[in-house]
């Protein structure tokens, strides 16, 4: 069995993801990300779908982008 190296469940169904960063052990998907998401600079959500990106921060959508000073940042339509 392997350990998740976010609860340290040990599970027998576990899984691995491989990063640039290296490779992670996981229980589930909620584990994998709440470790790898990127958090939302405004709100601090986790972005699990297509966030949005600018000057090195990461936003959940274009509000939050607006919010934090990058207008520049539009959601795709």
């Amino acid at each position: 069995m392997a350990k998740c190296e976010t609860c340290g469940n040990d599970y027998d169904l576990a899984f691995e993801v491989r990063t640039v960063g290296g490779t992670h052990t996981f229980d589930s998907i909620e584990c994998a990300a709440h470790k790898l998401a990127p958090v939302c600079e405004h709100c601090q959500c986790r972005i699990l779908g297509h966030g949005l990106q600018g000057g090195g921060q990461f936003f959940c959508c274009a509000h939050c982008a607006r919010m934090s000073g990058k207008p520049e940042l539009a959601d795709r339509v």
